[in-house]
């Protein structure tokens, strides 16, 4: 028996929304619809990734936070107003 080539073996599997045989056109779905389904999945957060705290405050409020900062975003500190 011969062996798969790569492409095949990547298309090889079952779409993980809905359990069709993948299509390689849309890895790893089957379909449009099935990775819209997913992307939507991802938008509304219904999947997270788990992790830590590496980046807690994405705005940059942290920065605030030091007393070796200025409190404003003009450079003063509150004492100064």
């Amino acid at each position: 028996m011969a062996s798969k080539s790569p492409a095949d073996q990547r298309s090889a599997g079952r779409c993980p929304i809905c359990g069709e045989p993948r299509d390689a056109h849309y890895r790893p779905f089957c379909s449009k619809r099935c990775a819209d389904i997913d992307l939507a999945h991802w938008v509304t957060g219904k999947y997270v990734i788990a992790g830590g705290n590496a980046d807690a405050d994405e705005d940059g409020d942290d920065v605030f936070a030091n007393p070796n900062l200025p409190k404003s975003p003009g450079g003063t500190t509150d004492e100064d107003a």
